[in-house]
């Protein structure tokens, strides 16, 4: 991950930062997802099931896609200098747009929206993470993302 110095932050907002390395999203990663969550509806687990689907087989739950934001964000999202660690702070919104089908390639588009002092020494920066699907016009999902760092 890039570091800046914190007064250098700001200028980083409404800037593209970049896009991770593509991602396969197979049938074994669902189903660990399905079972680490408890999550085993037939749309993400029963091929068989999910062929007669719109879909045409099984798909990616809304949230394993959403769950890979911090992985595929750590190279892209610049960090204040000096920073001691940085916690997930949750999510202003998230709109799944369209679902993410077994054995597709995703990747993260990240951009930085603000920064924010919350309190001396720490610094909420919110990001627009927009899932991308190899070979598709419209995005997995767009969501706001916020990250707290501490200097």
């Amino acid at each position: 991950m890039p570091y800046v110095p914190v007064a250098e932050l700001k200028d980083y907002i409404g800037k593209e930062l970049g896009r991770s390395e593509w991602l396969t999203i197979d049938q074994e990663r669902i189903n660990l997802f399905a079972e680490a969550t408890g999550d085993y509806q037939f749309i993400h687990v029963d091929p068989v099931k999910a062929a007669q689907t719109p879909f045409g087989g099984t798909i990616a739950h809304g949230f394993l896609s959403l769950s890979l934001i911090p992985k595929l964000m750590e190279d892209i999202l610049v960090m204040p200098e000096g920073l001691k660690m940085v916690v997930n702070y949750g999510l202003d919104s998230v709109r799944f747009i369209q679902p993410v089908k077994v054995d597709s390639k995703v990747r993260l588009k990240v951009e930085l929206s603000e920064v924010t002092e919350k309190k001396p020494g720490q610094w909420l920066l919110k990001a627009i993470a927009t899932l991308e699907i190899d070979g598709m016009d419209k995005p997995a999902y767009v969501a706001e993302s916020l990250s707290l760092c501490f200097v």
